[in-house]
């Protein structure tokens, strides 16, 4: 049985004491994220989160790079119905057939996309800032919004793109996630963490 990860203060409210939680907030959560195929990743896993919550998808997170190839777009654009019923039985993922769907889906648009080239999946994600992490300035946890004005320009042009299960409200997780917005509270240590590295 894990631990409880030992508090820090000023650490984001919303990990807890959970130390798969805690890693993600003080390893991975609001880094700047530029690789296409890492993004791709993380904006499909945020689909698999609509109407659940992270942690449940982060406790199955290895589980799903194994059933979907490593998050390797072009494999998985290839799946076809044995692929679909194999994830459909594999109890370590969320076996919804219009989620797993819209996997496949998002793995053609990411291909359309990149058809552009090397970089092509990051300007589109990172355009709604201007290419530049937003820097907010949260205080308590009631500051934190649920989507924004940005997150719906990226919902919108990842929709006009042909990807699925992108809405606003999961565009914005996935903006904070990947950096693209630095949501981490002014007090807590990783907000300082990833200004500096969105400068770099």
């Amino acid at each position: 049985m894990s631990r409880a990860a030992a508090p820090v203060a000023g650490r984001c409210w919303w990990c807890g004491t959970d130390p798969v939680y805690v890693a993600y907030h003080d390893e991975e959560w609001g880094v700047p994220v530029v690789d296409d195929r890492a993004l791709f990743e993380k904006l499909v896993l945020d689909g698999f989160e609509a109407g659940l919550s992270w942690i449940t998808i982060l406790r199955r997170r290895e589980a799903f790079r194994r059933a979907f190839a490593g998050f390797d777009p072009d494999r998985i654009a290839g799946f076809g119905e044995r692929d679909r019923t194999r994830l459909l039985a594999d109890a370590g993922i969320i076996r919804s057939r219009a989620k797993i769907d819209g996997a496949i889906s998002n793995a053609r648009a990411w291909q359309r996309v990149m058809e552009q080239g090397e970089g092509s999946f990051r300007d589109l994600v990172w355009s709604c800032v201007g290419h530049r992490t937003r820097l907010a300035s949260r205080r308590r946890p009631g500051d934190v919004p649920a989507e924004s004005a940005e997150s719906r320009l990226l919902a919108k042009s990842l929709r006009a793109a042909g990807f699925k299960f992108c809405g606003p409200v999961i565009a914005y997780a996935f903006m904070q996630a990947v950096g693209i917005v630095n949501d981490h509270l002014l007090s807590c240590p990783r907000h300082r963490d990833c200004e500096r590295l969105a400068r770099r």
